[in-house]
Parts: C-alpha cells; sequence; structure tokens
C-alpha cells in the first residue's frame, strides 16, 4: 500500500469484493527482515501495523506486541480479515439500498428537496446582505 498507493493495486476501494481486499493486502510491500514491528526503516510493515490498529481501534503498540511472533504473511493475513471484516456492513447496507431502485431514487429526491430548500434560504439570505437579485418575499404567518 506504501509502494503501490498511487495505483488500482495498492487502493482499498470501501466497495471491493472480500476477495479484492485480501488479494490486495496480502500482495503489500514488505520490508527485508521478518520482525512485525515499527520502524521508520520499516515503512510496509508499519503501514500495515498502523492499518490493523486503525480497524481495530486500538493502540498501534497492541498489534505489535499481539503479533510479536508473526511473520509477514500472518500480518498480512490479519490485516486483510479486519479490513473486510471493518468494511462488510458498508457493503451490506449499500448492496442493500442498491437492490431497491424505487426506494434509492425516492430517498435522493426527498434528500435533493431538503438540500434545496437549505440552500435557497442561504441563498436569500447572501442576496439580501449584499443588496443584489429580487426582495425577499415575506413569509405569511398562520
Amino acid at each position: 500500500m506504501s509502494t503501490t498507493g498511487a495505483s488500482e493495486q495498492g487502493t482499498v476501494y470501501v466497495l471491493d469484493e472480500p476477495k479484492a481486499i485480501e488479494k490486495k493486502l496480502k500482495s503489500a510491500v514488505t520490508d527485508s527482515g521478518s520482525e512485525v514491528r515499527r520502524d521508520p526503516e520499516k515503512p510496509g510493515v508499519s503501514n500495515l501495523i498502523e492499518i490493523l490498529a486503525a480497524v481495530r481501534g486500538v493502540d498501534p503498540g497492541a498489534i505489535e506486541a499481539e503479533l510479536t511472533q508473526a511473520r509477514y504473511g500472518e500480518l498480512k493475513a490479519a490485516v486483510a480479515a479486519a479490513v473486510v471484516e471493518y468494511l462488510a456492513p458498508v457493503r451490506e447496507h449499500y448492496e442493500q439500498l442498491r437492490s431497491d431502485e424505487a426506494a434509492l431514487e425516492s430517498i435522493l429526491e426527498d434528500g435533493a428537496a431538503r438540500a434545496q430548500a437549505i440552500a435557497a434560504a442561504t441563498l436569500a439570505d447572501v442576496r439580501e446582505r449584499m443588496g443584489v437579485g429580487p426582495p425577499r418575499r415575506e413569509r405569511a404567518v398562520p
């Protein structure tokens, strides 16, 4: 992910299938040696430790302590499994939304109408303060 970051192979997308995520993470560039620890001399391994810590919501030091005896392959497998698990709810919710096109269109239309109402009020405030555009309409009080 460090040296392949600018490529498709170095980017894990939220909607990637689990197998694609595993493949990308298992082929991540690591460093020479075999010790799993964070070190400026080991940017590949450090990156994987940081990713694993982030998706687990723990301190990177805890990951280092847990994987003291692990090899790079085990680190990569642990990161892949954790990332797949972390992204699963988002991917499942996306698939659920996409399965009902009519409901999705309704959600989008409702959101667009609410955003337009907010934007219209803001735009009216801006025009009024700048003294440009049509005068603001008075709202009828019931």
